[in-house]
């Protein structure tokens, strides 16, 4: 047998080792770079969620999951915005300067765009989860004087529909506005403050 014989089946033999040793590292690698993605579970655990808001109807109130605690995105319409400015007198802390929300949702309507309001669903005072109330009534504690917002059945705290808390109530402090930004008009991101 010839040199270039030899050599050209040592080639051979290189090659198809190289090529199953390239293999064989790719599946090796392939679960460690798949790991470093995150989970649903790591996502609801603070990584930052995506929402699309572009099918909401005027009044609709969409709740997802943010840290595993319920986020409120509600749309609000003309009288919804209208009404903020009717309940100040009513509200223990109607300028939010004693609650916990990004400087850019301060203020009356506390949010980027005063139609979207984004918020934590948790009620401040022992971490109940308040219903979305539009109208005012005498059933269920909230009396006639109450415009509608949110309310919390467990100790009766109430909320407008910025989420500021009015007076006397077990609540101490308004619902907490998260971190939150608009990747276009139609997605916002929770949990990432806007630059």
């Amino acid at each position: 047998m010839s040199n270039d014989g030899v050599d050209r089946t040592r080639r051979r033999l290189i090659m198809v080792t190289s090529g199953l040793g390239a293999v064989g590292a790719a599946f090796a690698v392939t679960p460690f770079v798949l790991s470093m993605t995150p989970s649903a579970r790591a996502k609801a655990a603070g990584a930052p969620v995506e929402v699309d808001i572009s099918q909401m109807e005027p009044g609709q109130l969409l709740t997802i999951e943010w840290r595993g605690k319920p986020v409120w995105i509600l749309k609000r319409t003309q009288e919804m915005l209208a009404s903020l400015e009717k309940d100040t007198d009513m509200l223990a802390d109607p300028k939010s300067g004693d609650s916990e929300q990004p400087g850019y949702a301060k203020g009356i309507d506390r949010s980027i765009k005063p139609e979207i309001l984004v918020l934590i669903g948790i009620c401040t005072h022992l971490g109940c989860s308040p219903a979305k109330r539009l109208a005012a009534g005498s059933s269920e504690g909230m009396g006639d004087d109450w415009p509608g917002g949110f309310f919390c059945p467990c100790h009766g705290s109430k909320f407008d529909l910025s989420g500021r808390v009015f007076k006397n109530v077990p609540a101490p402090r308004n619902l907490p506005v998260p971190p939150h930004k608009y990747l276009s008009e139609s997605r916002i991101l929770i949990g990432e403050d806007q630059a």
